[in-house]
C-alpha cells in the first residue's frame, strides 16, 4: 500500500503568535517552527499500517520554504520512506484554493492508495483542505475521523457529531482526515534519526507541477492591509449600593445589549 501523509510546519502552539504588520501573514520567525501536532498524529496512523504491513510505503508531503526540511526529516525519522517538498516564492501567503491545487497536482504524480491529513492545521484552522483535495482528485473522502481502520481494501472509521456518532466506510483509494482524538505520535529513535539523513526529499516548484499562482480565470484572496489589535479598554465597575440592578439594566440598554 502507498500512503501519502500531508504535514505542515507551524509556529509553536505553546508560544505567542503574531502577524507581520507588513504582509498580514503569520510571523513565523516570532517563535520556533514545529511539525504540526495533528500532522504527527496523522503520520502515526500511517505508521501503524506500516507496522502491520511492512510492504507499506509512506510519503510525507508538505508545502513550504527550504526551512521546513528539518521538519520533514523528523517525519522521515519517525518512519516515513521519503518526502516531497513543494516550494516556490509565488506560494507565499497562498490561499486554500491555490494550496489545494498545488497539493492535488503533487499527489497526481503517483498513484496513492490512501491520502491522510489532519482535519485542520493549528495555524490556519480552515478545516477545508481534505474535502477540497477529494473534489480535485475525484476521490471519496472520510473526514474528521476519531477512529480509523483499514482492511481488505476498505477504510472504516468513526466520526463524532454533536448529538450522534457516525460510522463511515469507503473503498480505497480515498482521502481521510483525522482529529486529535487519535493517539499521540511515537518519538523518533536513534536508528530512525540516523536513517532519515539518507532518505530522499524531492523538491518541486510550481513549474514542475504545471500550476500557475495567479491565472486570470481563477479567483484568489489577497491580504490588503493589517493592523495591530488595539489594547483592551478598562471595563465599567459597578459598586452595589442598593441600585446596582437598575444601573446594570441601564448600562445594558444603553449599549443595545437587551
Amino acid at each position: 500500500m502507498k500512503i501519502a501523509v500531508l504535514v505542515k510546519e507551524v509556529p509553536d502552539t505553546g508560544a505567542d503568535r503574531t502577524l507581520d504588520q507588513q504582509t498580514g501573514l503569520a510571523d513565523r520567525a516570532a517563535s520556533e517552527a514545529v511539525l504540526d501536532e495533528i500532522g504527527e498524529r496523522t503520520l502515526e496512523v500511517a505508521l501503524k499500517v506500516l507496522d502491520a504491513d511492512p510492504d507499506t510505503q509512506i510519503t510525507v508531503l508538505s508545502m513550504g520554504p527550504d526551512s521546513i526540511q528539518p521538519t520533514l526529516r523528523k517525519a522521515l525519522a519517525m518512519g516515513a520512506a521519503d518526502a516531497v517538498q513543494i516550494t516556490d516564492e509565488q506560494l507565499l501567503g497562498a490561499d486554500l484554493v491555490l494550496t489545494a491545487q498545488v497539493l492535488a497536482a503533487a499527489l497526481r504524480r503517483h498513484e496513492y492508495d490512501l491520502v491522510l491529513a489532519g482535519n485542520m492545521s493549528t495555524d490556519g484552522s480552515a478545516g477545508m483542505l481534505p474535502v477540497m483535495l477529494a473534489e480535485l482528485l475525484s476521490l471519496p473522502a472520510a473526514t474528521s475521523l476519531s477512529e480509523i481502520s483499514i482492511a481488505d481494501g476498505v477504510l472504516s472509521g468513526t466520526r463524532e457529531l454533536e448529538a450522534a456518532t457516525a460510522k463511515v466506510s469507503t473503498p480505497l483509494p480515498a482521502i481521510a482526515s483525522i482529529t486529535e482524538a487519535l493517539p499521540d505520535a511515537r518519538f523518533p529513535n536513534f536508528k530512525g534519526i540516523m536513517a532519515a539523513k539518507k532518505k530522499p526529499i524531492e523538491v518541486l516548484s510550481l513549474a514542475d507541477l504545471g500550476v500557475e499562482a495567479l491565472p486570470a480565470d481563477t479567483a484568489r484572496s489577497i491580504m490588503l492591509s493589517a493592523s495591530q489589535r488595539p489594547p483592551r479598554e478598562a471595563g465599567t465597575i459597578m459598586n452595589d449600593d442598593g441600585q446596582a440592578g437598575a444601573a446594570l439594566v441601564e448600562f445594558l440598554a444603553k449599549n443595545n445589549l437587551v
